[in-house]
């Protein structure tokens, strides 16, 4: 049986491209196109496609936030970002918010459909730039632990929801505060953990959860 793709890409030529590709290769179909993630949202729950392959740079809302609304209402759907992108800020917020691959768009055609092959059975494809970049993350968070132990309960939810991909005003809403003070647990946190920014902190706490669940 073929795996069913949807594409979401607002470049009406890659979009074809894709699909083109998709469809001419055995055993995969492409079920459907969508120019926007708010298209996408519309859509896709309707159509229920084994894999979604989701472009970062989208007019309106972005593929992350895309993929964060998508999840829930598509746990059995598999998410592939495909973008240009490579830096680690947009890696960890894609995976965080749900995606399980994520490939460049300059991936050749077969390792792309040996990924969404490979992501309908199980796995976790991505582009060896982006393996590479994931691991040098990991490896740079070796004190994470020790860190994470000082941060108080409130800092740790607020930790844990920046890896969610949670937007400041959507933590401040969860945990029924004030936008000022996420701004002050967020400082605190980086303070603690000595990073700069949310990349580096959702680094270090997914580094540290990593590190935890292999001890089990």
């Amino acid at each position: 049986m073929s795996i069913s793709v949807s594409i979401v890409e607002d470049n009406a030529q890659v979009r074809g491209s894709l699909a083109k590709l998709i469809d001419g290769a055995p055993g995969f179909r492409c079920v459907s196109r969508h120019g926007s993630a708010e298209e996408a949202l519309k859509e896709l729950p309707k159509i229920l496609p084994e894999v979604v392959l989701m472009d970062i740079n989208l007019p309106g809302m972005n593929g992350v936030e895309c993929v964060r609304r998508l999840k829930p209402q598509l746990p059995g759907t598999q998410l592939i970002m495909l973008t240009v992108y490579q830096n680690t800020e947009h890696i960890f917020n894609a995976l965080a918010a749900g995606a399980t691959g994520y490939m460049l768009k300059q991936t050749p055609p077969a390792e792309l459909l040996a990924a969404i092959k490979e992501v309908q059975g199980g796995g976790s494809p991505m582009s060896s730039h982006i393996a590479r970049k994931i691991v040098q993350s990991f490896q740079q968070t070796a004190v994470a632990s020790a860190e994470a132990q000082s941060l108080s309960p409130r800092e740790a939810e607020v930790l844990d929801l920046l890896a969610k991909g949670f937007l400041y005003k959507e933590i401040a809403e969860q945990m029924k505060v004030s936008y000022a003070t996420v701004h002050t647990h967020i400082r605190h946190v980086y303070e603690k953990l000595h990073v700069r920014s949310r990349t580096e902190a959702v680094a270090k706490h997914l580094g540290q959860s990593r590190s935890v669940a292999s001890q089990r």
